[in-house]
């Protein structure tokens, strides 16, 4: 990308997102009167054709995006601070948008234009930066019911006070579920998550998520746990990691939280 197109999508010196809303027909940027740039419309229609893709593997992600029940942000470079700043006012907006409060499933949706990753290792490196760069911004208290030690079985990102469950996609992913031109980061609250447990209908998702997985690839993701069992930040990235993997994120100053 040249120097004018990365001026055309940079943050700009005060942070102010690219948050962006879907209502079934038009993107639009609510929050101000610009117009989503043709990049957005084109990287945030892309990512809705993937997801709804019938053979698209998460059924939880396909019903939140069928449902126009997410939000989306285009921003720079992934691992960069700048971009890491537009995006935590954006998530900001999206814990407190009114819009999605009565939606059972919702997610925010956050592309990236650069860097293509050269491999899993490199976009698992730039995808734990940014939630670095995230938590080094974040002024609220780790979600209540989550661990900040990603080594924890209990362990979920925090933003904002909200849990998240992360799903990345990349060009390079090994994973075709996870395979997208723009490397991009899935923000799912963990709440809904823990909703369907108490509804009894989480192993139902797992098993149909794990079932199209077979479908697609000819494999169950052998990283996939359910919360509790081993750190979900194992999942993130989607790339299979080894038994001594240590993941290179520490909660800072009052969002350490140890296990109760």
């Amino acid at each position: 990308m040249d120097s004018e197109q990365l001026r055309m999508h940079a943050p700009h010196s005060t942070p102010r997102g690219n948050f962006c809303r879907f209502d079934g027909r038009v993107l639009s940027r609510p929050f101000d009167e610009d117009e989503p740039s043709p990049l957005t419309k084109f990287v945030h229609d892309s990512f809705r054709g993937l997801v709804l893709n019938e053979r698209f593997s998460c059924v939880a992600g396909r019903a939140a995006v069928r449902q126009n029940a997410y939000r989306f942000g285009l921003y720079a470079q992934l691992g960069s601070p700048s971009s890491s700043a537009d995006l935590a006012c954006d998530l900001a907006r999206f814990a407190s948008d009114p819009g999605l409060s009565n939606e059972p499933l919702r997610a925010f949706a956050a592309s990236f234009v650069d860097p293509v990753p050269r491999d899993e290792l490199h976009f698992e490196q730039l995808m734990w930066a940014t939630l670095q760069q995230l938590n080094d911004i974040d002024k609220r208290p780790w979600a209540m019911d989550c661990h900040s030690d990603p080594a924890d079985p209990h362990f979920a990102f925090s933003f904002g006070g909200t849990g998240f469950f992360l799903v990345g996609l990349h060009a390079r992913s090994s994973r075709l579920a996870r395979r997208f031109a723009w490397s991009t980061l899935v923000f799912n609250p963990h709440e809904q998550f823990e909703r369907l447990r108490r509804e009894d209908r989480y192993s139902r998702f797992r098993e149909v998520i794990r079932a199209r997985d077979v479908e697609l690839q000819g494999t169950v993701n052998p990283m996939l746990q359910d919360f509790g069992e081993r750190s979900e930040a194992r999942q993130y990235s989607g790339r299979p990691v080894s038994e001594d993997w240590q993941c290179p994120f520490r909660a800072r100053g009052h969002h350490v939280k140890e296990r109760e």
